[in-house]
């Protein structure tokens, strides 16, 4: 199990530049990868998303590569004063239109023309390779910390469904005594009214047969244990099993609607109200889940 949160860096030297690589990586229920690298580095782009692609599969990635270029010709050069126009020209924007935010030196470096880099400019094949092992470098730390935060949920998960588990195994051995409770509720109600009706008594045999079968829960109670014993073995996997997890939630979350609706007893009733409580932890631990 990973978490889908994490950290890494890598740095890279080749004698063209210096290059850093961090990679952020936060909780989202796909898989989306934004990046930010000088525009030398373009052409890499699609080598860089291919790298990260292939060791994550959920999660949104920011991904920041900077350079220090000991090659002037590989440094971008900077259109000062169509910055300086962009940065005018957003700022009266913001003002007419009243809009909230900030203006960001990233906006205005992103904005056409403003970072120029000629055509004829060309990495060498070193740099190109240092790019990609400070992506890696950067991968296998967010990698290691993933998986020692998933770790810690492993244990977390493990725990609360487990009492899952317990709480049901409470439900199986309350079912038998749930119609013999029942026949004892509907005889005390009768009698409270003057009637007094024998425990062999065939109307009162067939309203708790009745009872039997309308709140027979057996069936709840087998896909519940199911769906527990899935759960805790997909857990220990070291794949992406976040939204297996999070449909395996989803289908306990419904064995438990039905149970609670088909079981006339306060007892039930009351482990029922627990385990949905410790389901809506589990579900927040797992969409944090890879």
């Amino acid at each position: 199990m990973r978490s889908m949160t994490g950290y890494g860096r890598g740095r890279a030297v080749s004698d063209e530049c210096k290059i850093v690589a961090e990679l952020q990586a936060l909780n989202k229920r796909q898989t989306e990868i934004i990046l930010s690298l000088p525009v030398a580095f373009s052409p890499l782009e699609t080598e860089v998303r291919a790298a990260i692609d292939k060791k994550i599969h959920r999660g949104r990635i920011n991904v920041n590569i900077s350079a220090q270029f000991t090659r002037s010709e590989l440094a971008p050069n900077l259109n000062r004063q169509l910055a300086k126009g962009y940065l005018e020209t957003f700022t009266a924007v913001q003002k007419e239109l009243g809009l909230a935010g900030e203006i960001s030196i990233d906006m205005v470096l992103r904005a056409p023309g403003v970072l120029d880099v000629p055509e004829h400019r060309e990495l060498k094949s070193a740099t190109r390779q240092a790019v990609l092992t400070a992506v890696e470098v950067a991968l296998q730390q967010l990698l290691v910390m993933r998986a020692k935060e998933g770790a810690h949920l492993l244990r977390d998960l493990t725990r609360r469904i487990k009492t899952l588990r317990t709480n049901l195994d409470k439900v199986r051995k309350l079912q038998p005594r749930a119609a013999e409770r029942f026949r004892n509720s509907l005889r005390d109600r009768v009698k409270a009214h003057g009637v007094n009706i024998p425990l062999d008594d065939d109307r009162l045999a067939k309203e708790v047969a009745f009872f039997a079968e309308r709140s027979d829960f057996s069936e709840e109670v087998s896909r519940l244990e199911s769906h527990i014993t899935q759960f805790l073995g997909i857990a220990e996997s070291d794949d992406a099993i976040g939204r297996t997890l999070e449909f395996l939630c989803q289908e306990i979350g419904r064995e438990l609607n039905t149970l609670s609706a088909k079981a006339n007893d306060a007892e039930i009733s009351q482990l029922v109200v627990h385990s949905k409580a410790e389901l809506e932890k589990i579900r927040e631990q797992v969409s944090n889940v890879e």
